[in-house]
């Protein structure tokens, strides 16, 4: 009787922990969901800051052109009107 009593106990332990183990299962499952949501979320901050990045250094090279489109004409304005003043003299 002893004997059967221990073994009952022990099943009994073990559906216990079987339980426990779907309910430990189900918490961890939901903060492992939780946790892949957030990272999820960094990699979508990474991504919108690459692309900031890239937005922005596509936008300082327009510039850049621009200003050097602008030197350059500044220069040969600046040789035409030297230019200019030596044709009068």
């Amino acid at each position: 009787m002893k004997t059967f009593v221990k073994v009952l106990g022990l099943v009994s332990l073990v559906s216990l922990a079987a339980c426990d183990s779907k309910q430990e299962n189900k918490v961890e499952n939901a903060y492992e969901n939780q946790a892949d949501a957030l990272e999820n979320q960094a990699d979508a901050v990474r991504d919108s800051t690459e692309n900031m990045a890239d937005n922005a250094e596509v936008a300082g090279e327009n510039k850049a052109d621009a200003l050097e489109e602008k030197a350059d004409a500044t220069r040969e304005a600046g040789e035409a009107a030297g230019d200019a003043v030596e044709n009068k003299m």
